[in-house]
């Protein structure tokens, strides 16, 4: 992402894809979810990072949806681009465990 892009917006198409829009009523209807995107040292890269609850029957859709947001490379009605460059998954971190507990609770 370019230095001046809005760090937020990969976030926002994650929303979108999960929940029809950024500004809707809770709950998130497939999957609550939170994002975080930070930029690396040099500001070359952007780090996003999605901790989401859903049954297990809809894993495989909501990562799909995600997948497909980022690689996207934009949000909708804003000026900011992006390209993905790789994706993986992985675990909840002990420091996103009560995050994590409090999306399975919505």
């Amino acid at each position: 992402m370019p230095l001046t892009a809005d760090t937020r917006a990969p976030g926002g198409a994650i929303t979108v894809a999960l929940c029809g829009h950024w500004e809707h009523e809770p709950p998130c209807p497939l999957a609550p979810h939170h994002t975080t995107a930070t930029r690396t040292r040099t500001g070359a890269e952007v780090h996003v990072r999605v901790v989401f609850a859903t049954e297990p029957d809809h894993e495989a859709t909501v990562r799909a949806r995600i997948t497909a947001a980022l690689t996207a490379g934009h949000l909708d009605g804003t000026p900011t681009h992006w390209e993905l460059l790789h994706s993986n998954e992985s675990t909840v971190s002990a420091t996103e465990s009560d995050h994590a507990d409090r999306l399975i609770r919505t």
